[in-house]
């Protein structure tokens, strides 16, 4: 057990300091203001405050956590050996930063509550981010700090028996549109059949036709091939079903549809099923109940865990939302145009609601990366961006951290767009 001397204990301090040791160092910790009992303390112990107490491991407290609401704060980049961090803590301090403070900013999304300018669907963009201004995205840098703080508490509490975690991995498929041909009506079907002429795209034409008369199967019917892989390598397989109506950004199979909910049962008698709420519920408390709903009443199960379409996450409007609705889990924490650690961790967390000044029941599940982003933002061949893809999981290894990927049911389709990409999702998810 370590013990943690401050001068207050607030819910920021209580939550930061659970996230680096009880998730990611595995190291049960309390709290005390009374400098006896931190004295008679004989396991590992740090000081938190403005000032030390004696010769302790000492970090000289920034004023983020003893705070409430949402400040303008001037933040300096610098770095701790080759590692960028800030809220520097001076030269009494054992780290040259407050690691706590500047961990809370950057899990809490604190900049996400300042104002800035939204991208056209109304997201933070990722450029705004400070990760992204200063080059440590594609790092989950608190866990970093965490695994270099532990080696120095190592060399201060040898006898103290320290844990390690597991790496783990986590595959997460997005079904925005079930099948590329296949049971879409009579009006899509022959609209899709005219508009394949006009655009003198007669393979797809003939492609199309083969498919709806069960010549051939629909290439987006990845399925069964998904579920083959992760029950013959022991991969965590998670598939987000989007039921929404049709809309110009919703264009999935009816969620009346009785072939889509036979795949949607036969997924879920196999695998974990969540809700992919459609693009509309982003501030529609309405839709995405209906949504939850529908989509409970063909699994026949509670769901409670989801991704938003189009990754439409407006903190802390979208997850007080789905708490409202007892979502238990949700896994938009990305970007959508920079493959990376949107909160600077690959440890799941529980959302800290800055509103309210309170650690949430919601869990987040931040995702490395998205396919879509490599190839259509980044422009990337199969090839390149299996390469960034090792990249990041190799950085997350470093860390025992959590691995979470974002592909989509089309992407094992190898058709023209995504001619490669099913190499690059085994050799993700099995190696």
């Amino acid at each position: 057990m370590l013990l943690v001397y401050t001068h207050k204990i607030t819910p920021r301090l209580n939550y930061i300091f659970k996230h680096y040791f009880v998730r990611i160092l595995q190291i049960p910790v309390v709290f005390t203001t009374k400098v006896n009992e931190f004295v008679a303390h004989n396991g590992p112990k740090i000081t938190y405050s403005k000032t030390a107490l004696g010769s302790e491991f000492f970090i000289r407290s920034h004023d983020l956590l003893f705070e409430q609401g949402i400040n303008d704060i001037d933040i300096h980049i610098s770095k701790w050996d080759d590692v960028s961090c800030f809220f520097p803590a001076g030269e009494s301090s054992s780290i040259p930063f407050d690691i706590f403070a500047a961990g809370f900013y950057l899990i809490s999304r604190y900049e996400e509550y300042l104002p800035h300018v939204q991208d056209i669907h109304e997201r933070f963009p990722a450029g705004e981010s400070l990760a992204v201004k200063n080059g440590f995205i594609e790092k989950p840098v608190i866990d970093i700090w965490a695994y270099k703080f532990l080696e120095l508490l190592k060399e201060k509490f040898p006898n103290y028996t320290y844990e390690d975690r597991e790496f783990n991995l986590i595959s997460t498929i997005d079904i925005d549109v079930a099948y590329a041909y296949k049971n879409k009506g009579i009006i899509r079907t022959v609209g899709g059949l005219i508009n394949d002429i006009l655009q003198l795209r007669f393979l797809n034409f003939w492609h199309r036709l083969l498919t709806i008369f069960n010549f051939k199967q629909d290439p987006f019917d990845t399925f069964n091939e998904l579920l083959n892989i992760k029950n013959e390598y022991n991969v965590n397989t998670l598939f987000f079903f989007l039921v929404g109506d049709y809309t110009t950004f919703d264009k999935n199979i009816s969620s009346s549809n009785t072939k889509f909910k036979s795949v949607i049962k036969s997924v879920a008698d196999y695998a974990k099923v969540g809700l992919h709420p459609s693009y509309f519920t982003f501030k529609n408390m309405g839709k995405l109940k209906k949504e939850k709903l529908r989509l409970e009443t063909i699994v026949n199960m509670p769901i409670t865990f989801s991704r938003h379409h189009y990754l439409r996450l407006s903190i802390p409007e979208t997850y007080q939302n789905l708490i409202d609705l007892d979502i238990n889990e949700d896994y938009t924490m990305g970007y959508a145009k920079v493959p990376g650690f949107r909160a600077s961790t690959c440890t799941p967390f529980y959302f800290y609601d800055l509103d309210f000044e309170i650690q949430t029941p919601l869990k987040i599940f931040p995702f490395a990366f998205m396919d879509v982003t490599l190839k259509d933002y980044l422009n990337l061949s199969p090839e390149q961006s299996l390469h960034k893809i090792l990249e990041l999981k190799e950085a997350v290894k470093q860390v025992n951290g959590t691995f979470i990927t974002l592909f989509h049911n089309e992407t094992l389709s190898e058709n023209e767009v995504w001619k490669g990409w099913s190499t690059v999702y085994k050799t993700t998810v099995i190696d």
